[in-house]
């Protein structure tokens, strides 16, 4: 019969152990063996701390004698750090028009920059007004010197497409 997994979320602690015996490490860390079940919960309660069962999977199933409020605790802040060092990533935006001056464009490239640097994915969006529909070849070019710009900072999630009355091109960190 193999070991049942907890149900809740959690180990199990104490009478919810229900097997016949356990490998069991002490509350200094030390390795005591294989033990009853009521031999371990005996010992536990003799130290004043829980049982907790560590590795469920294992055959026989590993508990240690511990706090279990501390290791609830600790689980606890792991998670919380963890939780502080993951980075989403985010899409920004920036918005051109195909007859953009020199300095709005160097203005803009600095805020491209600054996004990838951070991480971030960059959407380029290049709108086009009234008859310069007709010269969508000044998009693309405008696009690509974007892209040849960044050069080497960026890969190209998605190439530019035209979507109604706009060019689109997502651009991530590499």
């Amino acid at each position: 019969m193999a070991p049942q997994p907890p149900a809740r979320g959690g180990p199990r602690v104490n009478e919810e152990i229900r097997v016949p015996q356990v490998r069991l490490i002490d509350e200094n860390g030390e390795m005591v063996g294989v033990v009853t079940i009521r031999d371990a919960l005996y010992r536990a309660y003799q130290a004043g701390l829980d049982l907790l069962e560590i590795s469920p999977g294992a055959v026989p199933p590993v508990c240690k004698i511990t706090d279990y409020g501390k290791f609830k605790y600790e689980q606890q802040k792991k998670a919380n750090e963890a939780r502080k060092k993951q980075k989403v990533v985010e899409i920004k935006e920036v918005k051109v028009r195909p007859n953009i001056d020199d300095h709005d464009y160097d203005v803009k490239m600095r805020m491209m920059k600054n996004f990838i640097g951070e991480g971030d994915k960059v959407k380029v969006t290049l709108r086009f007004r009234g008859r310069e529909m007709a010269h969508q070849e000044l998009g693309v070019k405008l696009l690509e010197r974007v892209r040849t710009d960044l050069g080497e900072l960026v890969k190209v999630e998605s190439m530019p497409r035209l979507e109604n009355r706009q060019m689109i091109m997502v651009l991530a960190p590499k």
